[in-house]
């Protein structure tokens, strides 16, 4: 029975998380006793595969426990390190907090090593969600189509789920990583002689697996509820792996399919539930996207595939690490005549220091000059997404003692100048994508303006990007012409001026994606797939303490994990070149 009420099925994510990391312990158990009836394992009282799987609830809880874990890595910004800090190792952005060599971020790919955190937290995150996509699979394939209640149409829809949540870690991990082992069947006990599989095998089953999903998943509205993977997002992301195999064509095939036959379109006409409360002044249908409660809304035809976040009930969540892309305005310390440089909101009687509107940045993540300034040059005044309300870089004394309250903060009126210029300008003050910040929807900590913790839904895919991978993949087969009217519906919903096709390459595209998707898509995947990783990083990322991320050939790819080196004892598993 599909799950329909959207509510119930979040009711179900956090106690099912648990229950499931319980049966894929089970997996691994080994009992020890002499009686070899006890050896033989019937689980009567305790969620396990063997007694989990047999029902479609049974299914169901199985592939939401899935979704919960891919969420709970969305959430965290932590576990996917090549998508939560989108800037860092790339054309994009550095650590502005500490913008010298970081253990944390890539500041410096001279600090990049196998026992880094980001290194080998991605790694444990996808083969966790590969395992528990492979058990699943294994046990909707053993199970008669009679179980569900939609026959073998209804079979294949949660098969098809489960194998795109494997083909999509097999996505950033074989970006990542290169050669790595290729699982199409649930570990169940210990291994210590895993080998490295050609990245063509990987791609081969990624194939497959969007493949099948796309052609056995519902459409678009079709879902049992918000969240659910539909036909679209299973389609994007095998147009994405034809371009990694160098298939251009296949991939335009496929993303034709996504763009001209499910109903899917960029939002031109203002929407949602905040039209009368611009917080900062102005909007338009680009600022609507990101507003609290516009995500799931029927009429946002943009939205492909929503990561969900609901607070105050059991189950939901929240962006716990929303404040990596905002600047520590409130450390400015005093403004040009002395006086604190921001009160902010009051609570329980007190200023709080910080703004209900910015919330508490923490500069985790600082965009570059390309960012904030050399791609939108020619358009300065038109594309909408460089207006103020999307792309903020105003920001003003809070404190009506000072003369300077309300006027703009400007380092240049302080004299004698600030002792930290470079740390002024990569932490204390630049510009942020409005689309990273939920004013006055800040619910927790509001001594702290909601500590930077934010509630909105969040895109792991809209269909802008769609047009754009789709540009892509016309470059690929010479059709610059297609490929600029691609990209120019991005920009004309931006209002900003049409590219001709005598104009577009991949750097163009890379530009777009850069004004479209900040912060939004995977950057190092997409120069990884694009080869262009190396070059622009030199080119772009101009963080004044490491310029260019001292980014070298070899560092295309992660290493892999020490750990995963050390633990196959029972068969060679090779460095990366240059670790």
């Amino acid at each position: 029975m599909e799950l329909k009420n959207y509510r119930l099925m979040k009711k179900y994510i956090y106690p099912l998380s648990k229950k499931f990391l319980l049966m894929i312990g089970v997996l691994l158990l080994t009992f020890s006793s002499c009686s070899e009836d006890f050896l033989k394992e019937k689980p009567l009282d305790f969620f396990s595969p063997d007694n989990a799987f047999l029902t479609e609830q049974g299914v169901l809880q199985g592939v939401v426990a899935i979704h919960d874990r891919v969420r709970m890595a969305y959430y965290s910004y932590a576990e996917f390190g090549t998508m939560s800090w989108a800037a860092h190792g790339s054309d994009l952005g550095y650590m502005g907090e500490a913008p010298q060599s970081n253990t944390y971020y890539i500041n410096s790919y001279l600090d990049v090593n196998p026992i880094r955190r980001y290194v080998v937290d991605h790694w444990r995150t996808g083969y966790e969600i590969i395992q528990a996509s492979n058990v699943l699979i294994e046990k909707i394939e053993g199970l008669d189509a009679s179980v569900f209640e939609k026959g073998e149409a209804g079979k294949n829809l949660y098969l098809g789920e489960a194998k795109f949540f494997r083909a999509y870690s097999y996505r950033f991990l074989v970006s990542t990583y290169g050669d790595i082992p290729l699982l199409k069947k649930p570990t169940k006990s210990a291994k210590a002689d895993f080998t490295r599989d050609p990245v063509a095998e990987v791609h081969k089953l990624m194939e497959e697996d969007f493949k099948f999903a796309s052609e056995n998943l519902p459409n678009p509205g079709d879902e049992a509820a918000p969240g659910r993977i539909t036909k679209g997002p299973a389609l994007h992301y095998l147009g994405e792996t034809y371009l990694e195999m160098k298939k251009p064509q296949q991939a335009v095939d496929a993303l034709n399919k996504v763009i001209n036959n499910l109903g899917y379109d960029l939002m031109t006409k203002r929407f949602g539930k905040h039209l009368s409360k611009d917080i900062f002044g102005s909007g338009d249908p680009y600022y609507d996207l990101f507003g609290y409660g516009n995500h799931n809304m029927s009429d946002n035809t943009e939205a492909m595939w929503v990561i969900q976040v609901e607070p105050f009930i059991q189950g939901g969540g929240k962006l716990s690490s929303a404040y990596i892309y905002g600047p520590r305005y409130f450390d400015v310390g005093l403004t040009p005549d002395g006086f604190q440089a921001t009160l902010g909101t009051i609570f329980d009687g007190k200023h709080t220091g910080y703004s209900d509107t910015l919330s508490r940045g923490t500069a985790n993540v600082r965009g570059t000059t390309l960012v904030y300034h050399t791609i939108w040059k020619d358009n300065w005044d038109k594309d909408i997404r460089n207006a103020e309300h999307n792309l903020k870089r105003n920001f003003y004394y809070d404190n009506p003692a000072s003369a300077y309250h309300k006027k703009r903060i400007d380092f240049s009126l302080y004299d004698p100048p600030r002792p930290n210029p470079m740390e002024d300008t990569t932490k204390c003050i630049y510009p942020i994508h409005t689309k990273f910040l939920d004013p006055l929807n800040y619910f927790e900590q509001p001594n702290r303006a909601g500590g930077g913790t934010t509630h909105k839904d969040w895109y792991a895919i809209r269909f802008a990007e769609t047009l754009l991978l789709r540009a892509e993949a016309y470059l690929g087969i010479n059709k610059p012409d297609l490929a600029a009217a691609d990209v120019n519906r991005v920009r004309n919903r931006a209002k900003a001026t049409p590219v001709l096709a005598s104009e577009i390459d991949i750097d163009y595209i890379l530009d777009e994606r850069a004004r479209e998707l900040y912060g939004e898509e995977w950057r190092l995947i997409t120069l990884r797939r694009t080869g262009k990783l190396v070059e622009r990083t030199l080119k772009y990322n101009d963080n004044p303490a490491v310029p260019g991320a001292d980014i070298k050939p070899h560092n295309v790819l992660w290493p892999i994990p020490q750990n995963q080196i050390d633990l196959n004892v029972d068969a060679d598993f090779p460095q990366n070149p240059g670790y």
